[in-house]
């Protein structure tokens, strides 16, 4: 029976203004792992991310790659909630990179002072499958659809957080004081707001 499955991956992205457009922002990092166990403890094997990143590949070349800030629980990409789309994607040994381009959209601005902020985000796949129970790992089957990769909040995946070192040059793991999250959550809160 397929459901709707969301599994985050780590990703490491660098945040840069794109040459052709100025004012457009461009992340680009890991956005899956063939073969890894995340935290939800799924299991996606090489040859149905491979035939779905293929298929993905489509949407991409289309400029139809889109996705938004937290997991609906529809299996829909709602235009209204897009704040970023996906213009390229390739392999690197077992992960799959992309290049994300931030959209000027209501979802895609919140999305930039998130980063902007210090706030630690998350990307996750979002699709429709069903999986298998195999040896102590929950197996992802061959009727598994790539829908999107979702920029959230609480990733399936220990640690799989990003935020920038510094703001528009690049992002990088790393282990901030909780007070520190709140100051910027509370800064971004004031800005959206007006003060």
């Amino acid at each position: 029976m397929a459901q709707l499955l969301v599994d985050v991956t780590p990703f490491k992205p660098i945040l840069r203004e794109s040459k052709e457009r100025p004012g457009v922002f461009e992340v680009e990092g890991v956005m899956q792992r063939a073969g890894a166990k995340n935290q939800n403890g799924r299991i996606y094997p090489r040859s149905i991310l491979e035939r779905e990143i293929m298929n993905y590949q489509k949407l991409i070349q289309e400029n139809r790659a889109m996705g938004e800030c937290d997991h609906p629980e529809s299996s829909v990409v709602e235009l209204k909630n897009v704040s970023h789309i996906v213009t390229d994607m390739w392999w690197e040994g077992k992960d799959v990179m992309g290049k994300i381009k931030v959209l000027d959209t209501p979802s895609g601005r919140i999305l930039k002072d998130l980063i902007n902020a210090g706030v630690k985000l998350g990307i996750s796949s979002r699709g429709l499958g069903s999986v298998k129970e195999s040896m102590g790992s929950t197996v992802v089957q061959e009727d598994f659809e790539l829908i999107c990769f979702d920029i959230v909040s609480e990733p399936s995946t220990p640690d799989a957080y990003v935020y920038p070192g510094e703001p528009k040059k690049s992002f990088k793991f790393s282990t901030r004081l909780r007070e520190q999250k709140e100051n910027n959550i509370d800064n971004l809160f004031k800005k959206i707001l007006g003060d």
